[in-house]
C-alpha cells in the first residue's frame, strides 16, 4: 500500500512537469460491470444469472481501479430474487459512498422488477427509447395439481408438525388462510421495494404511488416522463461526453469458468450441464415474456 501511494505521488509530480507531463497524467477510468440475466441464487443450480455470490468479488474489483471516475452498470435483467437484488445493490452503494465514486446505470433491453432495483443503485439511470423499465411490484405464480394426480390415480401422503408447514401445497385445494398470508408477505416485500426506489429517486419521481408502484412498466419515454430514468444514452457515448474522449473503459464480467465448457463433453458432463442450460433458458424466457420481449 505504501509503495502504491509513493508511486502515485511520483506520477502526480511528473504530471506537473512541462512538456513531458502529459505522458504521466493518468487517463480517467470507468469500470464497466455488466449485469445480465435473471437475478437468482446461482448456487441453487444452473450457471447463468445474476447473484451476489457471483458478482461480489467483481464489484470489489471494480472500485479498486485508480483513478476511478465512475462505475458504469450495464443492465439487462427482467428481475428475479428481491434478496439477491438488495445484496448486490447494497454492496454497490456502500463502496460508492466509501470511495466517493459516482455510479451510472445504462439499461439495454430491460431493467424491470429486480433489474430496476439494481439500476437504482446508480446515481443516474440512462436507457434506450426501446428499453423496458419499471415493474415495481411482487409476483408469485404456481400451479394447482390436485385434479391431475387424482386422474393419474396417485395418492399423496404428507405429514407435518406445524399447521403451516404445508403452506400453498399445490396438490390440495387452495386455502384462504394461505392466500391471505401470502398477500401479507408480498405486501411487506412490496413496501421494502417502494422504499428503496423512493430513497434513490427521490424528487425525480413524478406521479402518484398508484401509478408508479403497482407493477407498471414503460418504454424509455414513459420511464423518463415518470422519473424512473434521467435520460437516454449509450454507456460509452455518455461517459466520453462526461469524462473526455480519452476515458479508459475497464470491462468486468462474470464469465463462465474456463473448465465449464469442457464439462459438456467429458466425463458425463453433458448429463450434468445440459439440463441446467435448458432450465436457465426456460427461466429467462419466462421472465422476459412478461414484458413482451
Amino acid at each position: 500500500m505504501c509503495a502504491r501511494k509513493a508511486l502515485q505521488k511520483t506520477r502526480a509530480a511528473l504530471a506537473k512537469t512541462p512538456v513531458v507531463g502529459k505522458w504521466f497524467t493518468p487517463k480517467p477510468k470507468v469500470s464497466v460491470l455488466r449485469l445480465a440475466g435473471v437475478i437468482r441464487d446461482t448456487s441453487l443450480g444452473g450457471r447463468e444469472g445474476i447473484s451476489h455470490a457471483r458478482f461480489s468479488e467483481l464489484i470489489e474489483k471494480a472500485f479498486k481501479k485508480e483513478p476511478l471516475s465512475a462505475l458504469a452498470l450495464v443492465i439487462n435483467s427482467p428481475g428475479g430474487s428481491g434478496a439477491q437484488s438488495a445484496l448486490i445493490a447494497g454492496q454497490i452503494r456502500a463502496l460508492a459512498e466509501e470511495k466517493q465514486v459516482p455510479v451510472l446505470a445504462f439499461v439495454e433491453d430491460v431493467a424491470a422488477s429486480g433489474g430496476y432495483w439494481l439500476a437504482c443503485a446508480a446515481d443516474e439511470i440512462y436507457a434506450q427509447r426501446m428499453s423496458i423499465v419499471g415493474s415495481v411490484g411482487v409476483i408469485s405464480a404456481s400451479f394447482g395439481l390436485k385434479d391431475l394426480i387424482e386422474k393419474a390415480g396417485v395418492e399423496r401422503r404428507i405429514h407435518t408438525a406445524g399447521k403451516d408447514k404445508s403452506f400453498l401445497d399445490p396438490f390440495v385445494d387452495e386455502k384462504a388462510g394461505d392466500v391471505k398470508r401470502l398477500g401479507e408477505i408480498q405486501k411487506d416485500m412490496h413496501g421494502v421495494f417502494k422504499d428503496w426506489v423512493r430513497s434513490r429517486r427521490g424528487e425525480k419521481l413524478k406521479g402518484a404511488d398508484k401509478d408508479l408502484f403497482e407493477g407498471a412498466f414503460w418504454t424509455g419515454g414513459g420511464a423518463l416522463e415518470n422519473g424512473f430514468i434521467d435520460g437516454f444514452g449509450e454507456m460509452r457515448a455518455v461517459c466520453r461526453e462526461r469524462f473526455g474522449k480519452e476515458v479508459k473503459f475497464i470491462e468486468l464480467s462474470a464469465s463462465k469458468k474456463w473448465w465449464s465448457g469442457l464439462m459438456r463433453f467429458g466425463g458425463g458432463g453433458v448429463r450434468a450441464s445440459l439440463p441446467d442450460d435448458v432450465m436457465d433458458a426456460i427461466e429467462a424466457r419466462a421472465f422476459l415474456a412478461r414484458y413482451g420481449l
